[in-house]
C-alpha cells in the first residue's frame, strides 16, 4: 500500500525504491518505479538570477546524494527553471534522457526524442523480467491563444510522460502544462491514471502572454486529478522561483475547497513523499 507522509518523511539517498515519489526543488522530482530511479527537469543551480526570473531556493538535496539514476524525463530544454546550468550537466551523466523530438535534436547525445503517445521500455532493475514503459503525452505550455514557437508549440515544446508497468499504479508527469484540452486527450487514451506529479504554482512572466499562466493553476490541478479520476498527486513547480504565482498553500486550499484535499502528497523537499518499499521487504 502506498504510505501517506506529511510534515517529512524518509530522507532520498541512493537506496531504491519500489514505489517512491520526492519533490526536490521547482520542477525536479525524483520518482523510483520498479527500482528504475527517474529524475524529471533538473535543476541543481544554487539560487541565481537568470534575467526575467531567479532561483529563490537551491535543490533539497545535492545531486550526488542520489547515486546512479537511469532516466531523466526531461519536459522541456529552453527554460531555466526545468533545467539549468547544472541540471544539463547532470542529464548528460545519465544513460538517457527521454523528451520531445526538438529538444532530443538540440541535445543529441543519450536524449532520445518521442512524439506524443510514443514510449520506449526500460527493464526494470528489481526484476530483469518487468519491463516499465515511458510514454509521452502532450502539454501545452501557456493558454489557448498564446505566442507559438516555430513548430507551432505554445511558447515552446513542452512533453509530459506517463510510467507504466505490472503491478503498478501508473503514474502521470504534467510537465509544463497549462490546459485541460491536452488532459482529456490523455484520459481518452491512456485512462486509469492513479497518481499525478502535477506542475502548478500557476507560473507567470509579464513578458509573456499578458502575464497569463503558463502552468496549472491550483484550481485547475484540481480539475486534472477529478478528470483522470487521481488517487494521489504530488503538487510541484510551486515553489523556489520568482515566476510562481500561487505556492503549496494556494495548492492545498483549492484542493481542500474542491474536497480533494486527501489526494495531496506533500512532505518536506528531499525526503519521500510517496512510499511504497519492494515487495516482501520489511
Amino acid at each position: 500500500m502506498m504510505h501517506r507522509i506529511s510534515g517529512g518523511g524518509n530522507a532520498i539517498n541512493e537506496d531504491r525504491q519500489w514505489l517512491a515519489l520526492a519533490d526536490i526543488g521547482g520542477a525536479t522530482t525524483v520518482i523510483d518505479y520498479g527500482g528504475v530511479r527517474f529524475v524529471t527537469d533538473p535543476t541543481f543551480d544554487p539560487p541565481r538570477d537568470y534575467g526575467p526570473y531567479r532561483k529563490t531556493h537551491g535543490p533539497a538535496i545535492a545531486a550526488q546524494q542520489l547515486g546512479s539514476v537511469d532516466a531523466v524525463l526531461l519536459s522541456h530544454d529552453l527554460h531555466m527553471d526545468n533545467f539549468d546550468v547544472a541540471g544539463r550537466e547532470f542529464a548528460s551523466a545519465a544513460p538517457i534522457v527521454i523528451t520531445g523530438p526538438h529538444a532530443a535534436q538540440r541535445l543529441g547525445g543519450n536524449a532520445v526524442g518521442l512524439r506524443p503517445f510514443e514510449s520506449t521500455d526500460l527493464a526494470a532493475s528489481a526484476n530483469s523480467d518487468l519491463k516499465v514503459s515511458v510514454f509521452a503525452v502532450p502539454a501545452q505550455h501557456g493558454p489557448a491563444d498564446g505566442d507559438r514557437d516555430d513548430y507551432g508549440n505554445i511558447n515552446t515544446e513542452v512533453t509530459g510522460f506517463v510510467l507504466r508497468s505490472q503491478g503498478l499504479p501508473t503514474v502521470y508527469v504534467s510537465g509544463d502544462n497549462a490546459s485541460i484540452a491536452p488532459v482529456m486527450e490523455i484520459a481518452a487514451r491512456v485512462g486509469d491514471i492513479q497518481i499525478g506529479v502535477l506542475h502548478m504554482g500557476a507560473a507567470r512572466l509579464t513578458s509573456k502572454d499578458s502575464g497569463r499562466p503558463l502552468t496549472l493553476t491550483a484550481d485547475r490541478g484540481t480539475d486534472v486529478a477529478q478528470l483522470l479520476d487521481l488517487s494521489a498527486v504530488l503538487p510541484v513547480h510551486c515553489e523556489g522561483w520568482s515566476i510562481y504565482s500561487q505556492g503549496p498553500d494556494d495548492v492545498q486550499k483549492s484542493f481542500e475547497d474542491a474536497g480533494m484535499g486527501h489526494l495531496l502528497y506533500r512532505s518536506r523537499p528531499g525526503t519521500w513523499a510517496l512510499q511504497e518499499r519492494f515487495p516482501g521487504a520489511t
